[in-house]
């Protein structure tokens, strides 16, 4: 496939992860789902809900209760259902984090293709894009619905560099979760972990976080001395 821009260089994508890197949503997908599940009857801490935050609905409920050797997985259609009617509620005032926008459109500005890599369902995505704020320089968006498994398996990664039509190498995804950079890794793209989403520094680098920092603004501030230079 032929991946030089008109200017005879690589496409570069910037891959972004929404969830809390670009919205501050995280601790209502876990309200959302604790409240799901407690309506279900199953008692599953926030923390280890939190932690299991950023994989698609079925694979997070696997990771909390257990896959289909260990339990009946019937309900868990139902469990989804409820956490997405739940999670409904907050679309019309979903929060940007901070500089989020200004970010993309920075990295828009130098010719990066952004492309967004995300689990959410067509109706959630579109109030997340509104949250955001940015669909100028927007190129593309994968979901995990449109490959075979979501993160952190690489596919939602190798699926938004073919529609960036971008190299692995010339490449960077920002997330907050250790599943977007197990991810990035196993799809030999550099990944940037941002803290905003609540998950320790240290687990992002063991994950296979080439960089860390606060949040957009704080990778805004340094962008000249991170991945993307």
């Amino acid at each position: 496939m032929d991946r030089l821009n008109r200017r005879g260089r690589e496409n570069r994508a910037a891959l972004f992860d929404v969830d809390g890197t670009l919205a501050d949503t995280n601790h209502l997908h876990v309200v959302c789902w604790w409240e799901a599940l407690r309506q279900a009857g199953h008692h599953v801490s926030m923390h280890a809900i939190h932690r299991a935050i950023g994989l698609p609905g079925e694979d997070l409920l696997a990771h909390l209760l257990g896959d289909g050797r260990e339990r009946d997985t019937d309900g868990d259609e139902a469990l989804g259902a409820a956490h997405d009617t739940l999670y409904g509620t907050y679309f019309d005032r979903l929060p940007r984090i901070d500089a989020a926008d200004e970010l993309l459109r920075a990295l828009g500005g130098r010719g990066w293709r952004v492309v967004l890599v995300t689990s959410a369902g067509s109706e959630e995505l579109d109030a997340l894009r509104r949250a955001v704020d940015a669909d100028d320089v927007i190129t593309a968006t994968a979901s995990s619905d449109d490959v075979d498994e979501g993160k952190p398996a690489p596919d939602p990664v190798h699926h938004a560099l073919d529609l960036a039509d971008a190299p692995a190498h010339a490449s960077v995804f920002v997330g907050d979760t250790v599943w977007d950079m197990q991810a990035a890794a196993r799809a030999g793209v550099a990944g940037v972990g941002l803290l905003c989403g609540g998950i320790p520094r240290r687990d992002l680098e063991e994950a296979g976080a080439r960089a860390v920092y606060r949040d957009p603004a704080d990778l805004l501030g340094r962008l000249d001395r991170s991945p993307f230079a």
